[in-house]
């Protein structure tokens, strides 16, 4: 018997029967669907309600989008792109625009995936803008932007340009971007007046220009500054230390609100006498500014709390000075461990320049609010509020799900969570 077993074995083994193709139910998309939505009772109930709340959501929000009153959107186009920005000067936020896709551009092909995401993302859009008829000079201008986004990801990527004239350049590119949209400058406090075109007053910028501009001035200005209060609340010299904290604490026990209307008010006693009164678009910049580096610094130290104390005792052995080993050592993988946590604070901050609507400043809500009290539409059935608020809910949706999506684009190309 024992014999017989042993070669029944032996022939099984030399001749395996043939595998079988796994039951059409647990592959493809209905095994997926299987395994995802309909695992067990409770997941197939859920899945169904879903469904259901989902079909009359998207139903009526469809047919609500087909039937609505879009005509204010498109009839102050300009309006919510520029405020009431003369429009015979609309050439010199053109010329912001050329300039911030050349700059686009060559970073993309310099400095890798993050740029060349958000670098996509103004391209998609400048695309779409040129091919809509917004009308001739407007498209041409989008054309040429879209042309040196383009040219300049390809000398970029062609030709190694050193990154820190590339940082350089956009550093330089802000007081730039104030002059050509200004019209000139002038600094009364040290005599300096120069223009090449009519002065246009900050009160006259407004629309999504405003709110762009506020938003970059304040993650410019408030990334540096955070991250020296950071260092700064860790520092062994009281002075430096219990300043950082009472700036951190004091500024973050406060709404953003409350810094915009003191800002209107007390910027100005901080400011010599010559200097005169600066104007109500600087005074909210400062206000957003130091608003956002509180709340920033405290990201920026729990990135330095999660750095081993081994990292710092190996920067030491090395004989490194104190710079370099921030610079080289601790910076790089304190920010890198706390990404998500700040680009979610910059896209909070994209989105809090809205509040500067309630200190008289013309940003995108602003003019919302205008455009629906305008006398040509208050004769619509139902008011076109809901067409207006829908759009600008989308400019800000689409905005801040870019800077979302460059953020995860940056974490996996710095292998963030990965061993």
């Amino acid at each position: 018997m024992s014999t017989d077993i042993s070669q029944t074995t032996w022939v099984n083994s030399a001749h395996p029967a043939p595998a079988r193709k796994p039951p059409a139910s647990e592959v493809g998309v209905v095994g997926w669907l299987r395994a995802n939505l309909f695992s067990g009772i409770f997941n197939s109930i859920l899945t169904i309600g879903t469904v259901v709340v989902l079909y009359f959501i998207v139903t009526r929000l469809g047919s609500w989008a087909l039937n609505a009153y879009w005509e204010p959107i498109w009839a102050n186009r300009k309006l919510f792109a520029a405020g009431p920005y003369p429009t015979d000067q609309l050439w010199q936020p053109a010329a912001v625009l050329v300039l911030i896709s050349l700059l686009f551009g060559l970073s993309a092909g310099r400095w890798g995936s993050i740029m060349r995401s958000l670098s996509v993302g103004l391209g998609m859009l400048l695309a779409l803008l040129a091919i809509i008829p917004i009308g001739l000079q407007g498209q041409i201008v989008m054309g040429v932007s879209l042309a040196l986004l383009v040219g300049g990801f390809l000398v970029g990527v062609r030709v190694r340009i050193a990154s820190i004239w590339l940082a350089i350049a956009w550093i330089i590119s802000l007081p730039v971007t104030f002059v050509l949209l200004n019209g000139g400058v002038t600094l009364t406090g040290i005599g300096i007046s120069w223009s090449f075109a009519p002065l246009v007053d900050t009160n006259l910028w407004g629309g999504f220009l405003l709110t762009l501009l506020l938003a970059v001035v304040g993650i410019a200005l408030s990334f540096p500054l955070g991250v020296a209060l950071a260092l700064g609340r860790r520092s062994n010299l009281p002075v430096i230390k219990y300043f950082s904290i009472g700036y951190i604490e004091l500024i973050r026990g406060v709404p953003l609100i409350t810094l915009l209307f003191m800002g209107m008010t007390m910027v100005p006693l901080f400011l010599p006498s010559n200097w005169g009164n600066p104007s109500q678009l600087v005074r909210a910049m400062v206000a957003i500014t130091m608003f956002s580096a509180a709340y920033l610094a405290e990201n920026v130290r729990g990135g330095l709390q999660a750095i081993p104390q081994g990292q710092f005792e190996a920067a030491d052995a090395l004989g490194l000075s104190g710079v370099d080993r921030l610079r080289f050592i601790i910076l790089p993988q304190a920010l890198t461990k706390v990404i998500p946590a700040i680009v979610g604070q910059f896209i909070g901050l994209f989105k809090d320049t809205s509040l500067a609507s309630l200190v008289g400043l013309l940003e995108l809500v602003a003019v919302a609010k205008s455009v629906i009290q305008q006398p040509e539409w208050l004769g619509v059935p139902g008011g076109v509020a809901k067409e207006t608020y829908v759009f600008i809910a989308i400019v800000f949706f689409v905005f801040s799900y870019g800077m979302s999506f460059a953020s995860r684009r940056l974490e996996i190309q710095l292998g963030v969570g990965k061993r």
